[in-house]
């Protein structure tokens, strides 16, 4: 913990460089083949493909900052591909791919995620935004390993909202981690530690939608955030794809994350 829970609204100095793939919107639902040249997709994966799917690793690397990790982490968490814990809301799988800065796919590193739910709680801390609910201290946190292909599956909700902030995941990416018989894991090197935005129009959809209706705080939009800095896919901005016909069905997202490894 490096920060009191308050509002995670305060950016943290530019520390460790990492690299994001193909800053272009289709490039995180593009296959990438370990064996073949990769040429890029003129349109994203149908959404039933992504899951399974590895972003292409295109040619060009660009450079960007990480970002904070706010007031809410916690040490520790559990390795587990679903984080939800019955948590209401609208599904969302995420498949997250890890290249080193060579551009090639980077197996067996951790990826871990952290978020509010609908009303804009963290486990740990509920009652920070204001509202009474059960609080174990590990809803919607979580991570699992990247597969041979750098691909890290993950199920959450479609995260809420709090005072201060647009809504957001945090992430980190961990190499060489022990896993623990408490499902935990210990030890490693922690390589990167960014967030993942949502595309506004998709986040005003989802807000007249139960349970995100009922969450009264005022919502701060992505132009709006204090962290958020405008660069797309190159500063956390998930490429989403509908998982059906209305907001309540959910959505896949994906993103190409890059991290120098040394």
């Amino acid at each position: 913990m490096t920060d009191t829970p308050t509002n995670d609204t305060s950016e943290a100095p530019v520390g460790r460089r990492t690299v994001l793939i193909a800053t272009g919107a289709s490039a995180a639902a593009l296959a990438v083949a370990a064996a073949a040249p990769v040429a890029p997709s003129p349109s994203p994966a149908p959404a039933a493909d992504l899951a399974g799917a590895a972003p292409a690793a295109a040619a060009v690397c660009t450079l960007t900052k990480e970002m904070t990790e706010g007031p809410y982490y916690l040490d520790g968490q559990l390795v587990r591909a679903d984080v939800t814990e019955g948590k209401a809301g609208a599904p969302l799988k995420l498949a997250l791919t890890v290249v080193d800065s060579a551009c090639s796919p980077l197996s067996n590193a951790l990826v871990e995620i952290w978020h509010c739910d609908a009303l804009g709680e963290y486990s740990g801390y509920v009652g920070n935004n204001g509202h009474s609910e059960p609080d174990d201290g590990t809803f919607l946190r979580g991570g699992v390993l990247t597969n041979a292909s750098g691909v890290a599956n993950l199920t959450s909700i479609y995260p809420g909202w709090y005072r201060g902030r647009c809504v957001h995941i945090h992430v980190k990416v961990h190499t060489g981690v022990t896993l623990t018989s408490d499902g935990s894991f210990t030890g490693g090197q922690e390589i990167h530690t960014g967030q993942l935005f949502f595309n506004e129009t998709i986040t005003t959809a989802m807000a007249k939608v139960s349970p995100y209706s009922t969450n009264k705080v005022t919502r701060t939009t992505l132009s709006q955030d204090s962290i958020y800095d405008g660069g797309g896919a190159s500063s956390g901005l998930l490429t989403l794809t509908a998982l059906g016909s209305t907001a309540v069905s959910g959505y896949t997202g994906t993103l190409t994350l890059g991290v120098r490894t040394s």
